[in-house]
């Protein structure tokens, strides 16, 4: 894609766009002391990770709710144990009102735009992302139609490759940086959970959300048919894709509570950008690519390095030949 591509707009837009993408500056993460014994029996409690988001401290204790009046999600009126035992995603059936079982961190202000995913910053543009990102993927899509054209008969040389991948990478920092733009920043982590541990996990990501020791928000998979032995989906969200140290946090606490590991033989979890949710990136897309950000094991080395000094830092940008660094 050419980088004087009119993509965004004129320059006015672009400017305004990166402006806009500076305006939200939110505090980091507090925990909630008093509430220090509401963690679940049985699962081993370590100290949280000292290295929080400094930009993400409530300023007050009012206690928030995008949920509130939703069947599907804990509210401010019950306690976390009567919202477990009223929506137990091992025997809650999925249905219109219960598409997903829902909490939110109630130290954290959002705004529920009605949709699956993860509840909105204020002064979220969904639908300019929705439009904006789609029409990226199709000039995306006509591009390596029009180079299989080219290929067909033969295979595709060195160059028509490299440049293949180009564009593919481009498509992504246009779509990363375009999701920034539009405040949807918000990603998650995913936990697939086989059903007969499924209460166990999401209580303990139930807690600790609550207890806003891991991001803004968190949702399981209700029962889609009984006797399915199809695992579960638990996704834990996080305020910005963009910000590996609070990710990397999150992912710290899941380790502590046991619910991952950070060496085999457990299995990577994988993150992904509500962004790609939205516009369709999944595995196995047209388009070729990936479907997650990150998985743990790049994230866990991320820590290793950075506690023994030797993580350079890096600034969110569109490189040529490489993925996304964040």
């Amino acid at each position: 894609m050419d980088s004087d591509s009119d993509f965004y707009g004129d320059d006015n837009e672009v400017a305004n766009l990166e402006s806009r993408a500076e305006d939200f500056d939110v505090g980091s993460y507090w925990r909630l002391r008093e509430q220090a014994g509401m963690a679940y029996p049985g699962i081993k409690q370590e100290p949280s990770s000292p290295s929080s988001t400094p930009n993400m401290t409530p300023t007050t204790t009012k206690l928030h709710n995008p949920y509130e009046g939703q069947v599907s999600a804990k509210q401010l009126g019950e306690t976390v144990d009567e919202f477990l035992r009223r929506l137990r995603p091992a025997t809650t059936d999925r249905t219109p009102e219960i598409p997903w079982i829902y909490i939110a961190n109630p130290f954290i202000p959002r705004e529920n735009l009605g949709g699956e995913e993860a509840p909105a910053e204020s002064g979220t543009q969904l639908h300019t992302l929705i439009e904006g990102g789609g029409e990226r993927l199709e000039l995306l899509g006509d591009f390596q139609r029009t180079s299989q054209e080219k290929t067909r008969g033969g295979r595709p040389g060195a160059a028509m490759t490299r440049e293949a991948s180009k564009e593919r990478d481009e498509c992504v920092s246009d779509i990363l940086m375009l999701a920034k733009a539009m405040k949807v920043r918000t990603g998650k982590w995913m936990l697939f959970v086989e059903p007969v541990f499924v209460d166990d996990v999401w209580a303990t990501v139930a807690r600790a959300t609550f207890k806003n020791e891991l991001g803004i928000a968190a949702k399981v998979a209700p029962r889609e048919e009984r006797g399915s032995a199809k695992e579960r989906l638990i996704c834990i969200y996080t305020y910005d894709f963009s910000d590996r140290d609070d990710i990397a946090r999150v992912l710290h606490r899941l380790r502590q509570l046991e619910l991952v590991r950070d060496r085999a033989p457990g299995k990577p979890i994988y993150y992904k950008s509500d962004a790609y949710t939205y516009l369709g990136i999944g595995y196995g897309n047209p388009w070729g690519l990936r479907a997650s950000l990150y998985n743990s094991s790049n994230i866990f080395l991320y820590l290793k390095e950075k506690k023994s000094g030797n993580t350079p830092k890096k600034e969110i940008k569109k490189e040529d030949d490489e993925d996304w660094a964040f």
